[in-house]
């Protein structure tokens, strides 16, 4: 079995009409990077089927270590969560690479 290093994973499912400035303040906060795919599905405030525009929604992924992590989790939460239909949740991972994900001082 390969070594694994710890690391997070923030994933935010959230209006597409947020990425673009969801993708800056995440990049600002600390990532390196991040991947985002259009999804679908139905939760508190409905159906969300991406048949236009205004219904679609992103899931962004984000490995980080715990600090930007905290620090992202932090900004959505006071930033978003009150204005648009957005989740955000923080899981432990085992990453292959982890000088990617790393903070650098």
């Amino acid at each position: 079995m390969r070594e694994t290093h710890p690391c997070k994973l923030v994933v935010m499912i959230a209006e597409a009409a947020i990425e673009d400035s969801l993708a800056r303040d995440v990049m600002r906060l600390g990532a390196h990077g991040y991947t985002v795919a259009d999804v679908r599905g139905q939760g508190s405030h409905g159906v969300r089927r991406a048949l236009w525009g205004a219904d679609r929604s992103i899931r962004m992924e984000v490995l980080c270590d715990e600090l930007t992590s905290n620090a992202i989790v932090d900004h959505v939460e006071k930033h978003y969560f009150d204005h648009y239909a957005m989740i955000a949740y923080v899981s432990d991972v085992g990453v292959l690479r982890p000088g990617k994900f790393q903070h650098k001082d």
